[in-house]
This record gives structure tokens, C-alpha cells and sequence, in this order.
């Protein structure tokens, strides 16, 4: 697995990932929310498996 996130993607996608699962687990926040381990793991291994698909890269 190539890096294809980095930066800001990166950082966006740690940041509302974390938001996103702290929102579920602590203030009980909906079901739905534990979607925030998506972002939160692309950003921290820092490879989004879709961006191939699409033919994207955030890293330089």
C-alpha cells in the first residue's frame, strides 16, 4: 500500500474521525457515528482504498 493521504486530508480526516467515534462512545451520541473509524484510520495509516479507484492522490 502506497501513502495516498496526506496533509491536510490527512489531519481533516483524523480530526472528524476522532470527533466522530469521541461523539459515540462518550456522549452517546447515534449508531451511526462509529463511521468515524473510517477517517480516523485512512488518515492515521495514511491510505484511503477508494482514492485508487478514483484515480487520486492527496500526497505529495
Amino acid at each position: 500500500m502506497k501513502a495516498n493521504v496526506g496533509g491536510i486530508d490527512r489531519i481533516l480526516r483524523i480530526v472528524l474521525g476522532a470527533a466522530l467515534v469521541l461523539w459515540a462512545a462518550v456522549l452517546g451520541g447515534p449508531v451511526w457515528a462509529w463511521i468515524g473509524i473510517v477517517p480516523l484510520a485512512t488518515g492515521l495509516i495514511k491510505f484511503c482504498p477508494l482514492y485508487p479507484l478514483l484515480g487520486l492522490s492527496t500526497n505529495k
